[in-house]
């Protein structure tokens, strides 16, 4: 019997995948195999030795000691993708917003409660202070082509938008989902020169952190109008609030709202809403249980943040062993060599390793001695290791 503790409100579609004959899962549970959650903060919390896998249902992983998990051989899943419709609906959404003043005039229209019979001549009189243009024909620039800007860019493209695309790290999965339609930058400078908006999916690192300041909004066209649904500190606020006041950018759609941006005009706040769907929250959550199940079933890893991802079919052995190692030399031969010291042979394996750890699968033929695997425990470089029968 696996446990799974869950430290936030996870969609029941979700949890029901768990089969509760070998799974007990609560809000409240000691010595958990797992633990599923969305944004709880467990940068304080001390694991049990039990722990050995974390899921978060969603994409980014900031409320999770990662170095802390790595070090105690926790792998760390999320579940990239499962969002990607919600978000790039809402980034349709902003284009929107970003090129007719609907947010503006819907404010107006409020202020109207106490003229009575005058509101249907007031609003035809005033209508025209919040016109604004069609996308249509209009060129956008789509920055990161994960699965959301990839989404983004096909589907403006049905609008009839002109998308030109621009990530110098797209994937092959990527690229395969992106339509040939979607024209390719041959520099950042280059798209930012030529487009009437972006729209921002790049991940949030040291390196790209402030990536839209000063120097590139002056590459832009002027009255540029910039969507932003992938992270707020991707943006530089106090450059960003000099391009708005000299005209170099129109407006400004954010899902990050910040004090110093709510009284800005040409800036459009929104709540964080890019993954608040019903639909989002289900899909995240039926994922991020999938990668549970899979590796406490079969001890195969599929989108983790800190180890490599690993599947090896089990078609042979009576055990599978996990290791999980520092990414040294000469630990594949010490595993082995002790093995087969102990005359226990390999029916199939697989090693893989990512930065500075590595993960192995090894099948057994027979059953690992107790020893065996205090052996391998106290080993240097092993960080832990794990028997599935």
């Amino acid at each position: 019997m696996f446990k799974i503790l869950t430290l936030n409100k996870i969609s029941p579609k979700g949890l029901d995948h768990f089969n509760r004959d070998n799974y007990e899962v609560a809000s409240e549970i000691s010595n958990p195999d797992a633990i599923v959650l969305r944004s709880f903060k467990m940068h304080d919390m001390e694991f049990p030795k039990s722990l050995k896998a974390i899921a978060r249902a969603g994409a980014g992983v900031n409320n999770i000691p990662l170095r802390k998990c790595s070090d105690q051989g926790i792998v760390v899943f999320n579940t990239p993708g499962a969002n990607a419709n919600a978000v790039k609906e809402i980034v349709i959404a902003g284009l929107l917003l970003a090129a007719r003043d609907i947010s503006g005039g819907i404010n107006w229209v409020r202020g109207l409660k106490e003229k009575a019979d005058e509101v249907p001549s007031l609003v035809e009189k005033n209508k025209s202070n919040f016109a604004g243009s069609e996308i249509k024909g209009k060129r956008l620039g789509v920055i990161g082509l994960g699965a959301i800007g990839a989404m983004v860019a096909n589907d403006a493209l049905s609008l009839g938008m002109k998308v030109i695309g621009y990530d110098p790290y797209i994937s092959v999965d990527a690229a395969w989902e992106l339509s040939s339609d979607v024209q390719k930058a041959t520099g950042l400078e280059t798209l930012l020169s030529t487009v009437d908006y972006v729209s921002i999916h790049v991940p949030l690192l040291d390196q790209t952190k402030n990536m839209f300041n000063a120097e590139k909004f002056a590459m832009m066209k002027d009255g540029i109008k910039i969507i932003n649904f992938a992270r707020g500190p991707l943006v530089n606020n106090d450059d960003l609030k000099d391009a708005i006041k000299s005209g170099k950018v129109s407006c400004y759609v954010t899902d990050f709202p910040e004090a110093e941006l709510l009284d800005t005009k040409g800036i459009i706040a929104i709540p964080h809403l890019g993954a608040s769907t019903i639909e989002s929250e289900e899909n995240c959550a039926v994922m991020a249980v999938e990668e549970v199940k899979e590796f406490l079933e079969s001890g195969n890893i599929k989108n983790s943040v800190n180890f490599p991802n690993c599947y090896l079919p089990r078609t042979v052995g009576d055990q599978r062993m996990i290791i999980a190692n520092r990414n040294i030399p000469n630990m594949i031969s010490e595993i082995t060599s002790l093995l087969a010291k102990n005359s226990i042979n390999i029916c199939d394996m697989l090693n893989k390793s990512r930065d500075d750890l590595a993960y192995n699968i090894i099948d057994i033929e027979g059953e690992v001695p107790i020893d065996v695997i205090k052996t391998l425990e106290q080993t240097k470089g092993i960080i832990r290791v794990r028997i599935i029968e």
